[in-house]
């Protein structure tokens, strides 16, 4: 069994590499002991890495060559770089932040929106959901911007901002985004050293500067690592349209993807903060797809206005004996399509009186097409 699955990464790494070019062979991959002998000199944010140490040079040689082991993923980092990067590089630019902070996203998420940990922390920089609203995150039941690059992005800054401030040292500020100001301030008390080199900290945070320069490493120089792309194995730019408008009462994403002129996945892939199939009542500034911001908001308002239309006559009231099963076979409709109408939240019941908005099967219309 162990040789089969031995025999099945082998097979999934040459059909990698001919997916990105001619076969590789044993010789052509690139020598790691070699590389690692000739790497002198490193930074992080301007702050010197002391790899004279064996210690600390270890330490590097162990995130990096399990970095490369996971040749897919570093894989996927690369492509998905030119779709996030160049927008996470201007902001701190124009911060005046370190460009290197941009690799802490990469050894947080991979640049996955979604992505998150078994602590709750989510998205781009893992922001737990304190620490998110603390540096000015909307997190609710609608809308989580640890999901939006731009949104979560400058949340990091301001969060940089302030650990620098506090500890006076990049890398000591970036071990404390990981672990938190008070349990590291606590350590250099008690150890008294602010030298992160130094430090004896929980093994996650012992491993996270080396991560993150791991990654630096690869993005400085991908072909040293046996990581060659043409320009069209990237994954395309993030491009879009910023339009901001109103909301009456809560609508339906596929109302914004109509006046958008795309579709509902569009909208959430664009958006990934939203949370749901509605968007809340309120004021909203949201991505669409490049080239139809214009005559958007007028093609918005007049589906806006059929929708309230549509709701009105739509009212059912819970009776005495009645549970979403039942409703739903009454009108021969999914439970789910109840949930979703009316943003039932299941650890709730219903009770009499209640009003459900419906849908009946024969008066809705199934087009989703633009």
């Amino acid at each position: 069994m162990k040789w089969k699955m031995i025999l099945v990464l082998l097979a999934g790494l040459l059909l990698a590499a001919e997916a990105y070019g001619k076969p590789l062979t044993p010789a052509e991959f690139p020598s790691l002991t070699s590389t690692l002998r000739t790497l002198t000199t490193l930074e992080f944010c301007g702050e010197q890495v002391p790899l004279q140490n064996q210690e600390i040079r270890e330490r590097l040689e162990k995130e990096l060559l399990l970095s490369l082991w996971d040749r897919p993923q570093v894989i996927l980092w690369l492509k998905r770089a030119p779709r996030y990067l160049p927008h996470i590089e201007k902001m701190m630019k124009e911060s005046g932040l370190p460009d290197d902070l941009k690799y802490v996203a990469i050894a947080e998420s991979a640049l996955r929106p979604h992505a998150g940990s078994k602590k709750g922390a989510i998205g781009f920089w893992q922001f737990l959901p304190d620490t998110g609203r603390k540096n000015g995150l909307v997190i609710n039941e609608h809308i989580d911007e640890r999901r939006n690059v731009f949104a979560s992005t400058r949340a990091a800054i301001k969060y940089f901002q302030e650990l620098r401030e506090t500890f006076g040292v990049w890398t000591i500020a970036v071990a404390a985004y990981n672990m938190g100001e008070q349990g590291l301030m606590a350590e250099i008390l008690e150890q008294e050293t602010n030298n992160y080199y130094s430090l004896y900290l929980p093994l996650e945070t012992q491993r996270f500067i080396f991560r993150i320069l791991s990654v630096k490493l690869i993005f400085s120089d991908p072909e040293k690592y046996g990581f060659k792309f043409n320009t069209e194995d990237y994954y395309p730019p993030l491009t879009f349209d910023r339009i901001q408008f109103d909301c009456f009462q809560e609508i339906p994403i596929k109302i914004i993807a109509k006046a958008a002129k795309t579709h509902f996945k569009v909208i959430k892939d664009l958006n990934p903060e939203i949370r749901g199939h509605y968007l809340s009542a309120g004021s909203h500034d949201i991505l669409i797809p490049k080239g139809v911001s214009e005559g958007f908001k007028d093609r918005f308002r007049q589906l806006e206005e059929s929708f309230l239309e549509s709701q009105k006559g739509r009212i059912y009231i819970i009776k005495s004996g009645d549970n979403l099963s039942s409703i739903a076979d009454k009108f021969d409709i999914p439970i789910a399509s109840l949930i979703i109408w009316n943003s039932i939240d299941l650890s709730r019941p219903i009770h009499p009186g209640d009003r459900l908005i419906i849908y009946p099967k024969n008066k809705k219309s199934n087009k989703t097409s633009p």
